[in-house]
């Protein structure tokens, strides 16, 4: 028989996990705190999590990002503007008709091992008892700050990223002078699009990366073929950054510190913007902040710059408000996972969208959203649990073999290579099933 699931959030992972155990007439229930589907891609969006800025696009290809039986309009740019996103996962759910599995505004409050299944709190007062959870949360919600703090004090505006909206919003910062901490997509964009607004930025860097334009030989920069995927890891790594040093010029051309990984080892920062804005001086490389004085701050290479406001850019934090820590925790962003979607004990928990691909996640999920339910009607069956835990293992290790060593790379994957061991896998627990 059919598990009786739940599922936490419909943003573009929650849609497509519904989608895919409907199809299976697997019984589930979405609950969303919010009164709208796409999670993060939705401006202003009233579930009081998802927040993005105006300008924001996507820094994956169209093509790459879509879900492959749902196209995205013809019309589309290669990278989407969110609106455009939030449209195109409004359509998804109508097309799949969507919506009358998803409860909206209900947040669940707290989820808890109820016998073999899993009772599931919301904030109307109401329990649920379900056999299987799959956790579609998201994980850019919870705004993570530097650990340990810059030491001292700043006298003038601090904010996160998470909440940055434009120059103007919720600080006016055009004009101003600015610190932006980061060299990851937000960061880059926040930085370039003050600098064009009039702001003087510095954009503090603690260690190098590789900023990549979003077009390549004429196509999407994240498009396959423009490297044939058969040839080995290292000499792909070759060709790119000699590719590189041939289109871009070296990092510290710009003032970066040059990287300490090789190029794909760490999640890609796009942008068309940022090395010619450092090139012409409207932003200024500097290093990590050694401390902070009133209205200054000082970088650890003895330099020092009058800030009115800093924008930090560093990441979230993998959250799951809704289960106790002694449950179900990541901390660090490190959670375990079988094949990044199954906890290593609780057979019946599941999450979708926990991993950071060097690609979009959608496409992804989808795959996921298919295991799920290959699995809950009762045709897949999962390995033993030592299996489970040595390939989670596994998988971790070259996460730290082939990625740099931070909490924004504990749930790296790769794109193509991880559709393709979802695949095998659940062809395997279909044999294993019988």
């Amino acid at each position: 028989m059919a598990q009786k699931t739940a599922i936490i959030g419909a943003g573009s992972s929650g849609l497509t996990v519904l989608k895919a155990l409907r199809a299976a007439d697997v019984p589930a229930v979405c609950f969303e705190r919010g009164s709208k589907v796409g999670g993060n891609w939705v401006f202003d969006n009233d579930n009081g999590q998802s927040r993005i800025y105006r300008s924001l696009r996507i820094n994956t290809s169209r093509n790459r990002m879509q879900f492959s039986d749902f196209p995205m309009p013809a019309d589309y740019p290669d990278y989407a503007s969110h609106e455009q996103v939030a449209r195109y996962f409004d359509a998804y759910a109508d097309k799949f008709d969507l919506r009358p599995g998803i409860r909206f505004r209900t947040k669940v409050e707290r989820v808890t091992p109820r016998g073999r299944g899993y009772a599931v709190a919301t904030d109307d007062g109401q329990e649920h008892v379900f056999d299987a959870v799959v956790v579609a949360n998201g994980h850019h919600w919870d705004p993570a700050f530097p650990d340990p703090p810059a030491p001292g004090h700043f006298d003038g505006i601090t904010l996160h990223s998470h909440h940055y909206v434009s120059p103007s919003e919720p600080h006016d910062l055009a004009a101003k002078r600015v610190v932006v901490v980061g060299i990851g997509n937000s960061a880059v964009d926040i930085a370039s699009e003050l600098a064009l607004r009039g702001a003087e930025v510095a954009l503090s860097v603690r260690r190098g990366a590789w900023v990549l334009p979003k077009h390549a030989f004429g196509r999407p920069i994240d498009q396959p073929g423009i490297i044939p995927r058969s040839w080995p890891d290292s000499v792909k790594t070759r060709i790119a950054e000699l590719w590189y040093r041939l289109k871009v010029g070296a990092p510290a051309d710009y003032g970066l510190p040059a990287p300490d990984h090789r190029l794909g080892h760490a999640h890609p920062t796009l942008s068309d913007d940022l090395l010619p804005l450092l090139r012409q001086g409207k932003i200024a490389a500097r290093p990590a902040i050694q401390r902070l004085n009133g209205k200054v701050v000082h970088f650890t290479d003895g330099s020092h710059f009058d800030a009115d406001a800093v924008v930090y850019c560093t990441g979230y934090s993998v959250s799951f408000p809704f289960f106790e820590p002694s449950f179900v925790s990541a901390p660090n962003n490190e959670l375990p996972l079988f094949l990044r979607c199954f906890h290593l004990e609780h057979r019946g928990l599941m999450f979708a969208g926990l991993a950071q691909p060097l690609g979009a996640i959608m496409p992804l999920v989808e795959a996921q959203g298919r295991l799920f339910a290959s699995y809950l009607r009762g045709d897949y069956s999962l390995p033993d649990a030592a299996e489970m835990r040595e390939r989670a293992r596994r998988e971790r290790e070259h996460v730290r073999r082939r990625f740099v060593a931070t909490r924004r790379h504990t749930m790296q994957v790769d794109f193509d290579a991880y559709l393709a061991d979802v695949a095998r896998e659940l062809r395997a627990g279909q044999r294993r099933r019988g």
